[in-house]
C-alpha cells in the first residue's frame, strides 16, 4: 500500500472517529429524550428505551410555555443579528477608512473586551436595564448585543481586505461617505456579514446566564433558560427524561438550519480566518 494511501485512511479514520465523539451527546440526547425517567438515569446506561414513547414531550409543553421560550428566542437572534450588522459595519468602516484622531486607541479598546470575562459586564448592564426600568422585556434580552466587539473587528478586517482605489474612484464620481459605505462597499461583503450573522445567531441562541438574570418572567425566556426552569423551578421535581426532550427541542431547529444552509456555515467559519 502506497504511503498517500496510508495517510489518507488514517486522516478519514481520524475525522470519523471526532465526528462520532462530536455528534454523540445529540445522538444521546434524543435517544433519552424517548425514556422513561428511570431508564434515563440507570447505572449502568441504557442505551435504548424498552418502549418508544412521546410522552416526554407532550409533558414538557404542558409543564413549560414553549411557544413563548421559541418566540422570544426568534426576537433575541434576530435583533442581535440586526443590530450586529447595522452597527459593527458602521464602527468597522469608520475604523478602517475614516482615519481621525485616536483612532487606533479606541479600536484598542474594542479589541480589549476579548481579553475581559463577559461575566464582568453583567453587573453593569443589570444596572442600566434596572434603572431604565426594562428588565423582564425583549430589549433586555437584546441589550448586551445592541454592540458587538467580535462583530467590530472581523467587519474591520473586512473592509481593510477591499482595495483603497474603490474609494477614491467613488469620491471622484462624487459619491458621499454614506453612498460609498452602503452602496460601495457593503454589496462586496455579504459573505462576511453572512459570517458575522451565523455567529450571532449560534452565540444569542445558546446565551443562558444573561436571559436568567434580566428576566424572571418565565413567559419572557429564551429555550436555555426555560429548560433550566425544570430542573430549578420549585415545584416541580426534575425529571431527566423531560429535560432531554427539552433539550432536543431547543437543538434541532439549530441542527435543521445548518442542514439546509451547511454552505453558509461554511463559508462563515471559512471567512474568521481572513488576515
Amino acid at each position: 500500500m502506497k504511503k498517500g494511501s496510508v495517510t489518507s485512511i488514517l486522516a478519514y479514520v481520524t475525522l470519523i472517529t471526532g465526528g462520532l465523539i462530536f455528534i454523540f451527546p445529540f445522538i444521546w440526547t434524543l435517544l433519552s429524550s424517548f425514556k422513561s425517567a428511570n431508564e434515563a438515569i440507570a447505572v449502568p446506561l441504557v442505551w435504548f428505551p424498552a418502549v418508544w414513547s412521546w410522552a416526554n414531550y407532550a409533558e414538557l409543553f404542558t409543564l413549560l410555555p414553549f411557544g413563548y421560550f421559541y418566540w422570544n428566542t426568534a426576537l433575541l437572534v434576530f435583533f442581535r443579528i440586526v443590530c450586529a450588522i447595522l452597527f459593527s459595519t458602521m464602527a468597522a468602516y469608520g475604523f478602517a477608512r475614516i482615519p481621525f484622531p485616536g483612532s487606533k486607541f479606541f479600536f484598542a479598546l474594542i479589541v480589549l473586551q476579548f481579553m475581559i470575562p463577559p461575566a464582568v459586564f453583567i453587573y453593569p448592564q443589570y444596572r442600566i436595564l434596572f434603572h431604565l426600568n426594562a428588565l423582564n422585556t425583549v430589549f433586555a434580552l437584546v441589550f448586551p448585543g445592541l454592540v458587538s466587539a467580535f462583530g467590530t473587528f472581523l467587519m474591520r478586517q473586512a473592509f481593510l481586505s477591499l482595495p483603497g482605489a474603490l474609494e477614491e474612484a467613488s469620491v471622484i464620481d462624487g459619491c458621499s461617505r454614506w453612498q460609498i459605505y452602503t452602496l460601495v462597499y457593503l454589496p462586496l461583503l455579504k459573505s462576511f456579514m453572512v459570517a458575522l450573522s451565523i455567529f450571532t445567531m449560534i452565540f444569542a441562541w445558546k446565551d443562558l446566564m444573561w436571559p436568567l438574570i434580566v428576566n424572571t418572567d418565565i413567559k419572557k425566556m429564551t429555550l436555555t433558560a426555560g429548560i433550566m426552569y425544570l430542573q430549578t423551578g420549585s415545584d416541580y421535581i426534575a425529571n431527566y427524561a423531560v429535560m432531554m426532550a427539552g433539550v432536543a427541542m431547543a437543538t434541532i431547529p439549530l441542527v435543521t438550519l445548518y442542514f439546509f444552509f451547511q454552505k453558509s456555515f461554511q463559508t462563515g467559519i471559512a471567512m474568521t480566518g481572513i488576515k
